[in-house]
């Protein structure tokens, strides 16, 4: 009678600890650590124990976790959150990262095209000079290629760097033409005398002016979306505090310690999880905000002279300008010439050009198709439009994963944190690090300091975009973009079981290379 009463009493116990289990003991849960692979099925036990050694998933019933097993899973309880936010900015950081390929591209379609009007015009207009004056024509264009895409080339000096190169071919064969070409070293004093003698005028100013405000919007757009991607980058890979990874152990994988495998949280309970480990995101919220709308802001103002595709196809009008005044003023340039340089010193006559003959008077400049049409301003605004989608993500990401993802559905009994439960009990709190104060589940001390230094980043770039903040011509280096802390440093307190040291997105740390010509 009494080893039938102690057999009782221990099937009593089993069932209030697996009541909503499996009758097969352990084995679903064996079942479930294996295919997640958790870790090695001997640290699971063959029947339940009791679990006075576990420090997260207690119970005053038998237990199917060791100590080990606890390790284990707070382990796959970090990875599972990390790629449940991985995946959810997955679609985010592919719209973004494919647009700045596109606008990398188009950059360099919109300099080719640019390229070929200018040396079209000069074919057109001044065929005399126009192979000579292919060379320049290159550079000047691939100066404003590296100029968009990070270098430190100061474009007032590239304009007229081009235009020294210039004057040479225009004095040799529109001012002052002889039966053969100017030597290599009158024609290097010619070019020396350029920015005394102005043979261009203005010309030179204002292009520089257009080429350098319209650029710096183009510039501008490319480095914020690098921002953007950095922004992502930092978050996806952002670490957990101690108490975050305990909750999430004990919201995910304490329940398999009763058997119960296929339990979900309550909704209640998960907010109150993720908006506790996901408080430090949720501070980026009105900063991402404001950075989608600061975007939305400059592309509105990129029209007129600020638009860099206009500019850049408008070149060939301006240098077929530019050539034209130094044709109407080429005696006081001839005689400015001769007074810096003396008389023109010419090659043998064998080495006449042999389209000597051609005219030497500007043809009348034709209107040029804008072939390329509003390409850039079409991506910009179906850019901006899919961006808009996304401008709420970091408030709505702790919510999002639980309603998608994690909770129980509306009506289905649920995991509250201790039992299998009808509906979570306790409050719910709101999102951010000031909400968090009362949280049941989780304790939040204050925000992540590498999260605090990218919301500074956002701030900054904000300032730019908006116009408040406007750098230096040809240098953006206040914005400094990579992703994650650039010095390896990560956020959050860690154990050694988490293998810190190999996350954190470590491959990704580096700055946005600044092209250097």
């Amino acid at each position: 009678m009494g080893d039938l009463r102690a057999h009782c009493v221990f099937l009593l116990a089993f069932c209030s600890g697996f009541c909503f289990g499996t009758p097969n003991r352990c084995d679903d849960v064996r079942k479930v650590f294996q295919l997640r692979q958790i870790g090695p099925n001997q640290l699971l036990p063959l029947n339940p124990r009791a679990g006075s050694d576990l420090q997260v998933c207690m119970s005053k019933n038998l237990t199917c976790c060791t100590k080990k097993m606890e390790e284990k899973y707070q382990v796959a309880a970090r990875r599972d959150a990390q790629n449940l936010v991985q995946t959810s900015s997955s679609g985010l950081k592919f719209l973004i990262s494919r647009n700045v390929a596109a606008f990398h591209d188009a950059f360099e379609v919109l300099m080719r095209q640019a390229e070929n009007h200018t040396n079209a015009v000069l074919q057109e207009s001044y065929r005399v000079m126009a192979d000579q004056a292919a060379g320049p024509v290159r550079e000047l264009f691939t100066d404003i290629s590296l100029f968009l895409l990070g270098s430190e080339l100061n474009v007032d000096d590239l304009v007229q760097r081009f235009f020294d190169a210039l004057f040479p071919l225009v004095y040799n064969h529109l001012i002052d033409p002889g039966l053969s070409d100017i030597t290599p070293g009158y024609a290097e004093c010619v070019r020396s005398s350029s920015r005394d003698v102005r043979p261009f005028g203005g010309g030179p100013s204002l292009l520089a002016e257009q080429i350098s405000r319209s650029g710096v919007s183009g510039k501008l757009l490319l480095q914020a979306l690098h921002l953007g991607i950095e922004v992502i980058n930092t978050t996806d890979h952002l670490q957990l505090s101690r108490e975050c990874r305990r909750a999430l152990l004990k919201m995910h994988y304490c329940p398999h310690c009763q058997g119960l495998t296929q339990s979900q949280p309550c909704m209640g309970y998960c907010l109150n999880v993720m908006r506790g480990c996901l408080a430090s995101m949720a501070e980026i919220d009105a900063h991402w905000r404001e950075f989608v709308r600061s975007l939305e802001g400059l592309s509105a103002r990129m029209h007129g002279p600020q638009d860099l595709e206009q500019v850049l196809l408008g070149v060939h009008t301006q240098l077929h300008d530019a050539v034209g005044q130094a044709q109407k003023n080429g005696p006081r340039l001839s005689a400015q010439v001769h007074k810096l340089c003396g008389p023109p010193s010419r090659r043998p006559a064998q080495s006449v050009s042999i389209q000597r003959s051609s005219s030497r008077a500007s043809v009348p400049l034709k209107a040029f198709v804008r072939v390329s049409g509003d390409s850039l301003a079409t991506m910009r605004r179906d850019f901006l439009s899919s961006l808009r989608l996304h401008r709420t993500f970091y408030g709505g990401l702790a919510d999002q994963l639980c309603v998608s993802d994690l909770a129980s559905g509306d009506g289905l009994s649920c995991w509250n944190g201790t039992n299998i439960v009808k509906s979570y009990t306790l409050r719910v709190v709101g999102n951010g690090i000031k909400a968090q104060s009362v949280n049941p589940e989780v304790k939040v001390k204050e925000a992540d300091p590498v999260i605090n230094q990218i919301i500074d980043k956002l701030k900054h770039v904000n300032q730019l975009l908006q116009g408040k903040s406007i750098p230096k011509l040809g240098s953006l280096d206040q914005i400094e973009t990579g992703s994650g802390d650039t010095e390896g440093r990560y956020s959050g307190d860690c154990d050694d079981e988490d293998g810190c040291s190999a996350s954190g997105g470590g491959e990704n740390k580096r700055k946005v290379s600044r092209v250097s010509k």
